[in-house]
């Protein structure tokens, strides 16, 4: 968003890292958590299509994720919580206890998103969302810094024929799993 604005490619290293290092992110916790950039509040706005294919471009840059790794760390021991990302128990927080890697089918995903998409009134097309979205896998899967990966440590839930009370039961029962 942030590069967005100050009309800085997303692949300009130098440049982003002077951006990552002078902006001012925070989030704001709770049932609706909430972004800010400098003050401004960009929740609704960071999960537009175009803005999420840009932040996995930014964010493969490596001074910009040692930026964003340091912020989350952060956000994490002063918060605490739940926390979501594609490397937030690899590389954020590894040495967290209760790790969970969430997938499903690329076609439930993009569905998923699709309808997401839809019921905020922004249009969108079926073919392109999941294009996107195997886009975004793959260069978060391949990025040299901190890729998407799932290592033994985690606990995967197929959360394509689930519903999210399924999803919850199936964490729930894990961390009491691991607590007996």
């Amino acid at each position: 968003m942030a590069a967005r604005r100050a009309a800085i490619p997303t692949r300009d290293e130098s440049g982003l890292e002077s951006l990552a290092n002078g902006v001012r992110i925070e989030f704001i916790p709770g049932e609706s958590g909430r972004a800010l950039l400098d003050g401004e509040d960009i929740t609704s706005l960071i999960r537009t299509p175009d803005i999420s294919m840009a932040a996995s471009d930014v964010s493969a840059v490596p001074a910009v994720r040692r930026v964003l790794v340091r912020l989350q760390q952060e956000l994490g021991r002063r918060d605490g919580g739940v926390l979501e990302g594609r490397d937030i128990g690899t590389k954020v927080f590894p040495e967290t206890p209760y790790k969970f890697f969430l997938t499903a089918r690329p076609e439930v995903r993009a569905e998923r998103r699709y309808r997401e998409l839809l019921d905020k009134g922004q249009p969108a097309d079926f073919a392109t969302v999941l294009a996107e979205a195997t886009a975004r896998d793959e260069q978060d899967s391949t990025r040299a810094d901190s890729p998407l990966t799932c290592d033994a440590s985690y606990t995967i839930v197929d959360t394509s024929d689930l519903t999210i009370d399924g999803v919850v039961r199936r964490i729930v029962d894990a961390v009491r799993a691991r607590q007996e």
